[in-house]
């Protein structure tokens, strides 16, 4: 396992004890939701929408990266469409997700390129990485 040597930021969140159901608050007040289980009527996110959006972010941070080592410049309209399932395998609770990377403009073999190396250096695909089922998808 690898540890950081110097840490950059640290989200420091409280959850209440409904969990799925409660209500989730940073230390600095920027994030306030109410939290909902996935499928229901209620009316918060989920623990899933909110990796999903974590992920597509870094990643998309991880790609620009990538593009600024090889002097590349990424169209504005550059997106990732992150799913995350959550699912069960007989009585265990998993994850699996799907990342759908679309950088128009860029020939294919440079995006994947691209896409592979963001892969290697994002840290949420570090931290699934052996975990959790994962696709990488150029689109």
């Amino acid at each position: 396992m690898t540890r950081i040597d110097k840490v950059l930021y640290t989200a420091k969140v409280h959850t209440t004890s409904g969990g799925r159901d409660g209500e989730a608050q940073s230390d600095d007040g920027r994030l306030n939701i109410q939290l909902s289980s996935p499928g229901t009527t209620g009316a918060g996110t989920n623990p899933e929408q909110l990796f999903a959006a974590g992920w597509s972010a870094c990643f998309i941070g991880a790609i620009g990266l990538a593009a600024a080592r090889q002097k590349l410049k990424l169209p504005a309209d550059l997106s990732v469409d992150t799913e995350v399932d959550l699912g069960k395998n007989g009585d265990a609770y998993l994850l699996q997700a799907r990342l759908n990377v679309h950088i128009p403009g860029v020939e294919r073999e440079v995006a994947q390129q691209l896409v592979d190396t963001a892969h290697q250096t994002c840290p949420y695909s570090k931290a699934t990485a052996g975990n959790i089922h994962v696709e990488i998808n150029v689109v």
